[in-house]
C-alpha cells in the first residue's frame, strides 16, 4: 500500500502533520510504544508524544526518531542529487556550481517606467 501525498497545495503545518501521522503509524507497525522510541531516539516522552500530533519539534528530533525507526536510508530522498546539465558543466570547466546568480529580467517591450501606480504622476519619472 502507497502512502505517496501530494503536497503541492499543502500549508506546511498539513505537510508536517501527515509526516508525523506516517511516523506514529510506523512506530505501531513495529510494535514500538511511545516509550520504547523516546528512549531508542534519546528524547523525552512528551517531545515524541508532540511530534506524534504534529504539534512542532525541532528539525534534530525529526531525525533522531527516524534513525531510532532505522529509517535514516529513507532521508537521501527528501533531498536527492542536484542535477547539472552538461551544458552548464561545459561553461565552467566542469566544476560544480558552488553559487546562484539571480537571473536579468527584463521588462517587456513598451511597458514604460515602472511607477507606484497611485494615480499621481503616471508616466512622469
Amino acid at each position: 500500500m502507497s502512502h505517496e501525498k501530494d503536497f503541492s497545495l499543502a500549508t506546511c503545518d498539513q505537510i508536517e502533520a501527515a509526516l508525523c501521522r506516517q511516523l506514529e503509524r510506523i512506530r505501531l507497525s513495529r510494535n514500538m510504544t511511545q516509550k520504547q522510541l523516546a528512549l531508542e531516539a534519546g528524547v523525552s516522552l512528551r517531545t515524541l508524544g508532540r511530534l506524534e500530533k504534529g504539534l512542532g519539534v525541532s528539525f534534530e528530533t525529526f531525525i533522531r526518531v527516524i534513525k531510532a525507526l532505522g529509517m535514516q536510508q529513507r532521508l537521501e530522498a527528501l533531498l536527492p542529487d542536484a542535477e547539472v546539465r552538461p551544458f552548464e558543466r561545459i561553461g565552467s570547466s566542469g566544476a560544480e556550481r558552488k553559487r546562484a546568480r539571480p537571473s536579468k529580467h527584463v521588462l517587456p517591450q513598451g511597458s514604460g517606467a515602472w511607477s507606484w501606480g497611485d494615480g499621481e504622476g503616471d508616466g512622469d519619472v
